[in-house]
């Protein structure tokens, strides 16, 4: 039996699901899917972000058009899906966020009042907060078209419009694009998307042949990270788009989480960081429960510090 694997038909998610879909056990068939943030061209910060680019996969799982899903993992809603089941997170790829800038330019050497380009509401505020001088610009588009408003566009000969834009380094590498970046951002002080990096499989529940034929992709490190990334982003009641950046790994018998909420004028941060002590690195239940109470308390200190407030602001 084929595998019918749904996936965004943008040239970044078909290369990820490409990837990701020839480790699946058996024959396999890509099956692109319009979401709604393929063709809504709100801003994200209006739109909203929650499940704009997930939905349309999630219904043609359900009925059957597809019998495999796969996301980024960022644009999953926190909230479970009826009949959907998540079976498998894929290992993360390097999570930092790359500035593209013209001439080769880093942030730090940016001039005074350069035009950056982003989608996203925490980049934004990640920006203002370290250079406010500079100028934020919203922009959509994919990835090429993004770059090409910093760096011009060779096939049509038109210039950049902007000085540099800001783009997840994971999805230029999937694209064979790392040249385009100038500067990777040190996630110390950019912590990027809960889950940016990692691509979420999902089949539908009780599904236990497309679970099987996708298990071997899920990678359990990763999983607990990235949940515990997300707990923040639902404790906090924030959708994909708030001005949220969190950071989760396992490393050396520990998994740690540091997690912040900006205002979007850059002017505050509110940050948490949380470890727990694990006996083992790869038995999931006890990593589950580590994701869940470094979340826990990491939310508790956030909330007591006000991130409420910048969150509700960013709606």
């Amino acid at each position: 039996m084929t595998l019918k694997v749904g996936t965004r038909g943008s040239a970044l998610a078909l290369a990820q699901t490409r990837a990701v879909a020839a480790r699946f056990a058996g024959e396999v068939e890509i099956v692109e899917v319009t979401t709604q943030g393929d063709v809504d061209r709100t801003s994200l910060s209006q739109l909203g972000g929650t499940g704009v680019f997930v939905s349309a996969l999630r219904d043609a799982l359900l009925d059957g058009t597809v019998d495999v899903a796969v996301h980024s993992m960022k644009d999953l809603p926190t909230a479970p899906a009826e009949g959907i089941e998540l079976a498998a997170v894929t290992k993360r790829e390097d999570a930092r966020d790359a500035l593209c800038a013209r001439d080769g330019l880093t942030l730090d050497a940016l001039p005074e009042g350069a035009r950056v380009g982003t989608g996203s509401p925490r980049r934004a505020a990640q920006l203002r907060a370290a250079r406010p001088d500079l100028e934020v610009v919203d922009i959509r588009g994919n990835v090429p078209t993004r770059l090409a408003r910093a760096q011009g566009d060779a096939e049509t000969g038109e210039g950049a419009d902007l000085d540099a834009v800001v783009l997840a380094l994971a999805g230029l590498r999937r694209l064979g694009l790392e040249g385009a970046a100038t500067d990777l951002l040190d996630l110390s002080r950019f912590p990027t998307a809960p889950a940016q990096g990692a691509l979420a499989v999902e089949v539908r529940a009780g599904d236990a042949s497309a679970r099987a034929a996708v298990a071997k992709t899920d990678h359990v490190a990763t999983r607990a990270a990235v949940d515990a990334e997300r707990r923040v982003l639902a404790g906090l009641e924030a959708g994909c788009a708030a001005p949220l950046g969190a950071r989760a790994e396992v490393e050396d018998g520990m998994l740690f989480l540091t997690a912040s909420a900006y205002a979007l004028d850059g002017s505050r941060r509110i940050t948490a960081s949380h470890a727990h002590t694990l006996d083992s690195v790869s038995d999931r239940a006890e990593l589950a429960e580590a994701a869940r109470d470094v979340a826990e308390r990491a939310v508790a200190e956030m909330l007591e510090g006000g991130a409420a407030e910048l969150v509700a602001a960013a709606r």
